[in-house]
């Protein structure tokens, strides 16, 4: 199974600078937040071990003391409300992030070329996009804001200890190394692991959308224990990915936990020994214990998160792993003319298996060419490179001397390629419209709407605020094939693709359909994909593709009295001998 590449470390570091490059000062701010509570929470400790060992000296009055529990308190309120705001602008930052990464997975998902999108299974994209997506958004809104200001915490009060007392200090960092060897083993170890089950996860939704969609045929052929087997085989693979992350789990946190809990004790014990022997003062050994014990909290939440962030990270690398197969941007170049010209066209969709072999081709300017041809013989590919949805592996397909992929990688529509597949985007009939050309003025989307004949958009209550698809007005199929062509004028191409848009409509509809098209065809390029011969006919000239390869071309009369490919194909279509 064909899957996107995944991001290297070196890459995702990258990516993540890229990503938060623009919200330095929003990290600045959360810096500075981060580090003034850890500062307010080490006032309440040394105020107590003041309050204690003033007691043991017996030099505290009782007014002093009230005046230091109100500073234990304030330093409470003040570490409360920093923390209150640290977590809110870390939250919001997290979110903008997130926001500008579901954007540039969208982008780079719409910007994949067709042969990659072709060749990948839908779980792995879907998967991708979604779950991978959502995985990266809680690591960026709850996880890495933890990690961080617990390692802000962590800092400060180990440098709070050494300047209380360096044995004390000391005492406290013992448990330094254990952790960061156990976390330097487990971090070795869970990307590939998280990689693995993040993978295993999407070749079990590849399956579960394969059998969902392919029921009947799987009932038809009997598929259904060859299914089964493949289906335990991919859910053993992801069980077992699963128990490898949980393993490193069950390593990591035991022993860290066990780990946890020795600066506590050592400080203790070091600073009760120390005391005893009259080398620290009670306050100093006071103090200490509860700072130390402050850094059971943000231990515990950097590793109760450190999992979520290597699973994060792990899924940034499979979300930033689409931005592999799009292919960059090109400076937009203007076309001398409308003519479209193939040169030794070739392309395949699997390696090594060419559909085109060598296509040479022109096409006019307010030509009407039909390309013709048994099923397989490679028309709709031909008509997807003169569209511009994909590239040839070898030759050009040009319009007016310009590689016609070019510009569509930079926004012009100059050729237009039109299916019998017409989505309808949930949104308004205006948004629907315009995404063919963004702020274009109503006139012209009405306009539009007249000349294919969509009647009914103006006994629309709302008119163009009028919301389509889910939730709002569903329309027939003639009417979504009248938004499509209208969509079609709104973008104004010199050239359409029909690649037989009404090929899957009943009679009825498919004849309103073909007079929206004939409205839409007016003083353009026509370039058909005909599956019906009728419509050949009628063109002003006809290639005839046979095997990838143009094996014919001229007007019908001449292809019919030169009794080759195209001859038949007429004799057969009129069920002549």
């Amino acid at each position: 199974m064909t899957r996107l590449p995944v991001a290297d470390r070196r890459e995702v570091r990258r990516a993540a600078v890229r990503l938060v490059r623009g919200e330095r000062g929003a990290l600045a701010v959360v810096l500075l937040l981060t580090t003034l509570a850890a500062l307010a929470g080490l006032v309440g400790p040394y105020l107590l071990g003041k309050i204690v060992g003033g007691i043991e000296r017996g030099g505290l009055t009782l007014s002093t003391v009230d005046w230091m529990a109100a500073g234990v308190l304030g330093a409470a309120v003040a570490h409360l409300v920093l923390v209150r705001y640290s977590s809110l602008v870390t939250t919001r930052l997290g979110e903008r992030l997130l926001s500008s990464l579901r954007e540039e997975a969208v982008s780079r998902s719409l910007a994949l070329p067709a042969r990659v999108v072709d060749r990948l299974g839908v779980g792995d994209l879907l998967m991708r996009v979604t779950s991978d997506v959502g995985t990266v958004g809680v690591t960026l809104r709850d996880g890495a804001p933890e990690v961080f200001t617990g390692v802000v915490h962590l800092v400060v009060v180990f440098v709070a200890v050494l300047w209380l007392h360096p044995a004390l200090g000391l005492a406290a960092l013992v448990g330094v190394p254990f952790v960061a060897v156990t976390i330097r083993w487990y971090l070795r170890r869970a990307r590939a692991a998280y990689l693995a089950e993040n993978a295993a996860v999407g070749d079990v939704a590849e399956l579960t959308a394969a059998v969902g969609e392919g029921s009947r045929t799987i009932e038809t052929y009997g598929l259904r224990a060859r299914m089964r087997v493949a289906a335990d085989g991919a859910i053993a693979v992801s069980y077992a990915t699963r128990m490898r992350t949980l393993l490193l789990r069950n390593v990591l946190f035991p022993i860290v936990e066990f780990v946890n809990m020795l600066p506590t004790a050592l400080v203790l014990l070091v600073g009760g020994s120390a005391y005893l022997s009259g080398q620290v003062p009670i306050d100093v050994v006071v103090t200490g214990g509860l700072l130390v014990w402050r850094l059971v909290e943000p231990m515990d939440r950097i590793l109760f998160w450190v999992e979520n962030v290597q699973r994060g990270a792990a899924s940034f690398a499979r979300v930033e792993g689409i931005g592999a197969q799009v292919e960059p941007p090109v400076e937009p170049v203007v076309p001398q003319g409308d003519r479209i010209e193939l040169r030794g066209v070739r392309y395949s969709y699997v390696d090594g298996h060419e559909v085109l072999h060598g296509v040479d081709l022109v096409v006019q300017p307010g030509e009407r060419l039909a390309i013709v041809g048994v099923s397989g013989a490679g028309k709709s590919t031909l008509g997807r490179l003169v569209a511009g949805v994909d590239r040839p592996d070898e030759g050009d397909v040009l319009v007016g001397g310009v590689p016609v992929a070019d510009l569509v990688a930079a926004g012009e529509q100059r050729v237009v390629l039109v299916t019998q597949e017409h989505h309808v985007f949930i949104g308004t009939l205006r948004e629907n419209l315009a995404v063919a050309a963004p702020g274009a003025p109503d006139e012209r989307l009405t306009e539009a709407l007249r000349m294919v004949g969509a009647h009914w958009s103006t006994t629309l209550p709302d008119g163009l605020d009028t919301v389509l698809g889910a939730g709002g007005l569903t329309l027939d199929p003639a009417q979504a094939q009248q938004l499509a062509l209208a969509r079609v004028e709104v973008a104004d191409p010199h050239t359409l693709v029909l690649d037989e848009a009404t090929s899957s409509l009943d009679p009825a509809t498919a004849r309103h359909a073909e007079r929206a098209i004939a409205a839409v065809r007016e003083s353009r390029t026509v370039i058909a994909i005909a599956h019906r011969l009728q419509t050949a006919q009628d063109a002003d000239r006809i290639a005839v593709v046979d095997a990838g390869r143009v094996v014919e071309l001229g007007t019908h009369d001449d292809l019919v009295a030169l009794g080759g490919t195209y001859a038949a194909l007429w004799r057969s279509w009129h069920g002549g001998d």
